[in-house]
């Protein structure tokens, strides 16, 4: 949230509490004044009744008798003597005192926020209001203060997890689950079933999309043929050196297999995208090779569109249609063929260091090349990604499942959100057991990983990994940070509070 946006809604809301106040008060005022007017009321009503009485002793002691007539000597020695009667009462006339008017601020439906800022600032400036200091100070009481901030800690400060015995148990025997599961349903590619599968349901995607796009062909290679055809990029180099599709030697080692990792158009990430883009306004191709980026010139290539956003556009359109072509293999490849890499994977190009291998010759770039040569690509990333969801989904139910029954907590206090400490201490308990079993069972297999890196890489979970180090990172923030505000969570809570303040 914008923090002077927050800051001038409080101070509005300052401006707002004062003219209430001031309102509370000219109230109190006007309250006053009645209630004196009252008394002046009441005190006129009982000089009027003591005026009468006086009237009718007056006329007794003059003799008045209403049946009879007066002379005119009579009547006028009468009037004088009521006239020194009543010049000789108290005078109780009071002063009158005016009230004030209402100060406010100018407001209209049609105005904007900035001439309302301006506006309630001006009101400010009249009445000496300062909106330099803290105005949650005055807007808030101490009492009020107080219990926002134990709110705070208690439900926006990062806490340490207070996980029992069955925590762990729990977090452990699902990542135990998932463990098995990724050794023997995903394996290595080509040895894997859920691999199997996931190929698969890639084909299906492939052919589905080429009819969305016209295709009235049959099977798999007459899709990806048709795709090939009708989403051409410029950025397509397959090989080092030859006549057609090479890179006259600027790229080495470059080959069918693993084009598609090197060349960075071919990465379905954001910089897959962006290089996609570039390279087809600029007539180039980019693609990293053994810590390198290398850019070349390619024939002149040209966007459709009438305009800027109009070529970005088929720009787009060109790298995700071409993506799905490539992600199932090429027309022409035999068997399995070489897919799309895993979102992210060919920045492993750019780790040209390292000696692994038999003979302690190749680079850690080189080592995951050949990994990637071998099928560990976006299809496989799908299968390896099965066990990692299985586990995750185990973990959050059993918490769900204890807190409601265990705990006995309200099922709105049991929804499995990570930001728990307890739940998010579990899910990296459960995902480091998965990667415990998944790395022990690629370094069985494997043999040596140092002297045979290729095959332990192959038969590790790269998903599973890389979510297990985003949760150490989010546990270590969370023990290095115990106490300290989280920002983030309280500024969402706002942001949401916010929103259905203005549904209202």
């Amino acid at each position: 949230m914008d923090k002077n946006f927050l800051k001038n809604e409080s101070n509005a809301l300052l401006a707002q509490k004062h003219q209430v106040q001031i309102a509370e008060a000219k109230l109190a005022e006007i309250n006053n004044a009645l209630d004196l007017l009252h008394g002046q009321q009441s005190s006129h009503k009982e000089m009027l009744d003591k005026l009468m009485l006086d009237m009718d002793t007056l006329l007794e002691e003059v003799g008045y008798d209403e049946n009879c007539a007066l002379s005119e000597q009579e009547e006028q020695e009468y009037l004088v003597a009521l006239q020194a009667e009543l010049d000789s009462m108290p005078s109780e006339v009071e002063n009158v005192r005016l009230i004030d008017e209402l100060d406010i601020m100018e407001f209209d439906e049609t105005m904007s926020f900035d001439d309302y800022v301006a506006s309630f600032e001006a009101y400010a400036q009249r009445n000496g209001l300062d909106l330099t200091r803290d105005p949650f100070d005055s807007l808030m009481s101490k009492t009020q203060q107080i219990e926002l901030q134990k709110r705070i800690r208690e439900e926006f400060s990062y806490k340490n997890a207070q996980c029992d015995k069955y925590d762990y148990l729990i977090a452990g025997t699902c990542g135990v689950i998932g463990g098995i599961i990724d050794i023997v349903f995903v394996g290595a590619p080509g040895q894997s079933k859920l691999g199997n599968f996931t190929d698969e349901m890639a084909n299906k995607a492939t052919e589905k999309f080429a009819r969305l796009c016209g295709w009235e062909g049959e099977g798999t290679k007459s899709a990806i043929g048709f795709l090939e055809n009708k989403f051409r990029v410029n950025y397509d180099q397959s090989t080092t050196s030859g006549k057609k599709n090479s890179t006259n030697g600027k790229v080495s080692n470059l080959s069918m297999k693993n084009h598609h990792l090197k060349s960075l158009g071919h990465s379905p990430d954001p910089i897959g995208l962006f290089f996609s883009i570039l390279n087809q306004f600029t007539s180039t191709s980019s693609f990293l090779s053994n810590g390198q980026l290398i850019t070349i010139d390619t024939e002149s290539f040209e966007l459709r569109g009438g305009n800027f956003i109009a070529k970005v556009f088929c720009g787009f359109t060109n790298w995700l249609g071409h993506l799905m072509s490539d992600w199932t293999g090429s027309s022409g490849a035999q068997g399995r063929g070489s897919g799309i890499p895993i979102p992210f994977y060919n920045l492993f190009q750019l780790c040209d260091f390292g000696r692994f291998g038999e003979k302690g010759q190749e680079t850690f770039a080189v080592i995951t090349s050949k990994v990637f040569e071998q099928g560990y690509d976006f299809r496989h990333g799908m299968a390896m990604a099965i066990p990692v969801v299985i586990t995750e989904l185990l973990i959050r139910l059993m918490y769900v499942v204890k807190a409601r029954f265990y705990h006995r907590q309200d099922w709105k206090d049991c929804m499995p959100n990570a930001s728990i400490p307890e739940l998010r201490r579990m899910l990296l308990i459960g995902h480091g057991a998965l990667c415990a079993i998944d790395g022990i069972d690629a370094a069985v297999r494997s043999g040596n990983p140092i002297v045979n890196p290729v095959e332990f890489l192959l038969r590790t979970n790269l998903i599973g990994w890389v979510h297990f180090g985003y949760l150490s990172l989010k546990e270590v923030g969370a023990w290095w940070n115990e106490g300290k505000i989280d920002e983030e969570a309280l500024d969402k809570y706002l942001d949401e509070d916010l929103q259905r303040m203005l549904q209202c």
